[in-house]
């Protein structure tokens, strides 16, 4: 397919791929696509925090557009290892003369800015592999984000991310992570373990083909301890083939230790910012992969943290899916543009609907 645990390997087949959908869209829709909302994945992106230090520039020492513009351009004068770029920076908070924790520094008054700030970056060769598969296709790039962002962005509630929320997104080939706080992002990571891990593990352990496990784990898969037994078996029939006797019990602890594998790396990450257990909002889990029955209940045993499946909000249609959090979080973001600065209006509220009408010819 071109894509492999969110990094694109093959520019010429994901290019292929992107214009047989633009074909589609024309067709059913009518309508010419020139430009795309894109979601950037891999272990590639990573982050790291820096400062930056200006002095307010006008007489009356009244903090102006521009200074935020110079201190943020500040905080990015730092060397990057060969091959790595910036992707986004994002303030957590502005000091003013020595006083900290300010949100919104315009209109202030002082003469030293400062700033804290989150700094997102990536492996050049793999964003630009990203960026030329789109533009293959004779389509622009109008925007792009890391995906935890994306979903976070149609999952998260402003009360979530003001308190303290983790969210984690595990779809098929990674599990993504970001972490807010005072409504500000502070820490993001992407892990290259996803519910395609967990399939892969069924196949192997029940000695069957990756069709037939993923079927299983559809069909049957749970992370739920209730769930265990040992006297209740399933057989799965193949054609041609002899049928796979396997108990629920097994297939709960095949399942079962892949995810805790999952929730042990955040917890890594979280310990890292010292915020482990700490987080009062809790963990918000998204993507295909939060669909396992169970994964709730064992999320809140190893995160210690309360728990809920976050599904993408304003989205009448995929309410329920939570698989859908990075295209629905694209939608929105390209909503918000075409509203203008002021944020969403009437217009965007049409467009909303338009590519709403649009992806529903992909969900089943």
């Amino acid at each position: 397919m071109g894509v492999r645990k969110g990094v694109v390997i093959n520019v010429h087949n994901v290019s292929e791929i992107i214009e047989n959908l633009v074909k589609k869209v024309k067709q059913d829709c009518g309508r010419k696509i020139e430009g795309v909302y894109a979601s950037i994945g891999g272990c590639h992106i990573f982050c790291t925090s820096s400062r930056g230090l200006v002095s307010v520039s006008r007489a009356d020492q009244r903090i102006s557009e521009e200074d935020i513009e110079r201190v943020l351009q500040n905080a990015q004068s730092f060397s990057l290892p060969a091959n790595k770029e910036i992707l986004d920076i994002f303030p957590r908070e502005f000091i003013v003369d020595d006083e900290g924790g300010v949100k919104e520094a315009v209109g202030m008054q002082g003469m030293r800015l400062e700033t804290d700030v989150l700094v997102l970056c990536g492996f050049s060769p793999y964003l630009k592999n990203s960026t030329q598969a789109i533009l293959n296709s004779d389509l622009r790039v109008n925007y792009s984000t890391p995906s935890p962002l994306a979903a976070a962005r149609a999952v998260l509630t402003p009360r979530e991310k003001e308190l303290g929320v983790v969210i984690l997104d595990i779809g098929a080939g990674t599990t993504s992570l970001a972490v807010f706080e005072e409504g500000s992002l502070i820490h993001v990571a992407i892990f290259p373990i996803g519910s395609g891990s967990i399939t892969s593990d069924i196949a192997i352990c029940l000695k069957t083909d990756i069709d037939v496990a993923e079927k299983i784990k559809l069909e049957f898969g749970s992370c739920h301890a209730a769930a265990k037994s040992h006297t209740d078996e399933k057989k799965i029939k193949i054609e041609g083939e002899e049928p796979i006797i396997f108990s629920k019990k097994t297939l709960t602890d095949i399942i079962g230790a892949r995810v805790s594998e999952i929730f042990s790396l955040a917890n890594k990450e979280l310990k890292k910012i010292s915020r482990q257990n700490l987080l009062p909002a809790g963990v918000v889990l998204t993507g295909g992969g939060a669909k396992l029955p169970g994964i709730k209940e064992l999320a809140r045993k190893e995160l210690k943290l309360p728990c809920r499946i976050g599904f993408p909000q304003g989205f009448p249609s995929f309410s329920e899916d939570s698989s859908l959090s990075v295209l629905c979080g694209l939608v929105l973001e390209g909503a918000e543009a075409e509203g203008g600065p002021e944020g969403p209006g009437p217009r965007a509220g049409g467009v909303i609907n338009k590519i709403k009408k649009f992806f529903r010819i992909f969900v089943p």
